[in-house]
């Protein structure tokens, strides 16, 4: 959709930011223009009618299937478990029905369900997958399509799922949901998987057996595959709103079993409390600063005032300071027995001041905290260090908000703006944003260095921050994917939380004398990570790479 078309069809809707992204158009910085007015038409009911216009082809599809079949290798066979069935809605049913019987793919069986609700004969059921399909949901016509091309190119999938989005009271389709790949943090938080969500037929039956409900099926085949969990980014199933699931109970009886419990998040997910060690490991938190008392003095006290976590210390990297006041407060603040400073006056090289620290530091985690922050939640650093102990995990981020409560960080997409971005920035921190998942822990590409924590010995077998490529911007993100690369996952964690005044320290990477070294250090970005085609598992094709925000492409 062309600038101008888009501009007049959200003038009616929200004249004012029509008007401003129309300013920065006229004003030449037509990026801006254009990133504001697709986040302004984003949620506006002709978005997404566009977008089925412009990117859905059943028709098409239909009226060629028997050349697509020709092409497939094999045709895998789906048994489709019509389930939550409420004789009070008979209408429910028949939309589901209707739909199953409308699909364009024909190899497929329907499954009734029995007294012990999702358990069924294997040897009984012509079939290579179970699709569990809620009454009342309707499938897509081509989702059975969509699921036999995906194992063209993964045949040894286990599970796979696609997008959704909603049927409202007209039977109009609305809220359409982008989803991530298999991020199992996430389906813990909240199930985003299971409208029409395929099952390989003998992980189905070992799956089922006690299931009550497709939530608990789900929890156990996610946990039990040994194969690939495959996301397929196409709209599968048009969901009929309903009385909302218990999840909870099956959650928590899940992860009680690996030693968590879980409780009721932000707006109905589930929040995941994994255990700590016996003995709390010691965390060395980092903080380079040079001079800026206002802001060195209110982040040093905050930690040592509103930390739960026990066992830390506080290494200070003295970066040539001079004002008096923050050489006072070094001096006064070095007699504290959690506290201690390091001079380093080197040129400013935030990795390099960062290195020489986790050198000196004596934790076995250490935490990388920017000057400008402060601490929020009390269980901020016990929140980080749940997930910090855990073998598979590398860097681990908390929630950062700007002073207006908004969001400055949830995480880090690759490939936004052909670089990287902050996941859901300015969005406000009491609003639930795209399908709640700012509010949620999560696996993510990347986190930010402005709270950052990671295991001592990961730091250091990856080779720490990269100093002399890129001494400023983007080393958070460049040692988290070498993490990623080298094995470890790693994670978002909103239930940690600090305000952060963002660039008071550095200044702006784009101020005038400072362009040059980020234009240099986002090349280096680019090239070794090949963030300009980068498919970062936490967005989607159909959403907006130039945009932090989760809006549809337009």
């Amino acid at each position: 959709m062309s600038f101008w078309e888009l501009f007049f069809r959200l003038l009616p809707y929200r004249p004012a930011k029509g008007l401003a992204a129309l300013y920065w158009h006229l004003t030449r910085r037509r990026l801006r223009a254009s990133i504001r007015l697709r986040n302004a038409s984003a949620d506006l009911p002709f978005a997404y009618a566009w977008w089925i216009r412009n990117h859905e082809q059943s028709d098409q599809l239909a009226n060629a299937l028997d050349t697509w079949l020709d092409l497939f290798e094999w045709r895998p066979r789906f048994a489709i478990l019509v389930h939550e069935m409420d004789e009070s809605e008979p209408q429910r049913l028949e939309r589901s029905i209707a739909a199953i019987e409308d699909q364009v793919y024909p190899d497929w069986i329907l499954l009734r369900p029995s007294g012990d609700y999702f358990e069924f004969d294997p040897e009984a059921v012509n079939a290579d997958y179970v699709l569990p399909v809620r009454a009342g949901d309707a499938l897509s016509r081509t989702a059975l399509f969509r699921l036999a091309e995906a194992l063209q190119s993964d045949p040894d999938a286990t599970i796979l799922y696609g997008d959704q989005d909603e049927l409202d009271h007209r039977g109009k389709r609305t809220r359409p949901w982008f989803k991530p790949k298999w991020n199992e943090e996430m389906f813990l938080a909240q199930d985003y998987i299971s409208a029409a969500t395929a099952i390989e037929l003998r992980l189905a039956h070992r799956a089922a057996k006690g299931a009550k409900s497709v939530e608990e099926l789900l929890l156990a085949a996610t946990s039990q595959t040994k194969g690939p969990i495959v996301h397929i980014p196409y709209v599968l199933c048009h969901v009929t709103p309903g009385k909302q699931r218990e999840r909870l109970a099956a959650v928590d009886r899940h992860v009680t079993e690996r030693g968590g419990r879980s409780s009721i998040g932000p707006f109905g997910t589930i929040k995941v409390e994994w255990p700590l060690p016996a003995k709390l490991p010691l965390v060395s938190v980092i903080v380079p600063t040079r001079d800026k008392f206002e802001l060195l003095r209110p982040c040093v006290e905050s930690v040592l005032a509103r930390t739960e976590y026990s066992n830390f210390e506080i290494l200070i990297i003295d970066n040539g300071s001079v004002e008096k006041r923050t050489c006072q407060y070094l001096a006064s603040i070095a007699g504290n027995p959690r506290v201690r400073v390091i001079t380093d006056e080197r040129p400013y090289n935030f990795s390099a001041l960062n290195n020489l620290a986790v050198r000196e530091a004596l934790g076995t985690y250490v935490c990388l905290l920017n000057n400008d922050t402060e601490i929020v939640t009390r269980q901020w650093l016990t929140e980080l260090m749940r997930y910090a102990v855990r073998p598979d995990v590398g860097a681990v981020g908390a929630k950062l908000l700007y002073e207006d409560g908004s969001i400055q960080h949830a995480g880090v997409v690759i490939g936004i703006g052909e670089a990287a971005g902050h996941a859901h920035r300015f969005l406000p921190g009491d609003q639930p944003g795209y399908f709640h998942q700012p509010h949620i822990a999560q696996y993510v590409s990347a986190v930010t260095g402005a709270c950052l924590v990671v295991d001592k010995a990961k730091f250091e077998a990856v080779g720490g921050l990269d100093e002399a490529a890129l001494a400023v911007a983007f080393n958070d993100v460049d040692l988290c994917l070498k993490l990623e690369a080298a094995g470890w996952r790693n994670v978002y964690v909103p239930h940690a939380v600090l305000l952060h005044h963002e660039s008071r320290s550095r200044g702006k990477d784009n101020s005038r004398k400072n362009v040059e070294r980020y234009r240099r250090e986002l090349a280096v970005l680019q090239e070794r990570w090949g963030t300009k085609e980068y498919d970062d598992p936490l967005h989607n094709p159909n959403l907006d790479r130039h945009s932090e925000s989760f809006v549809i492409r337009l």
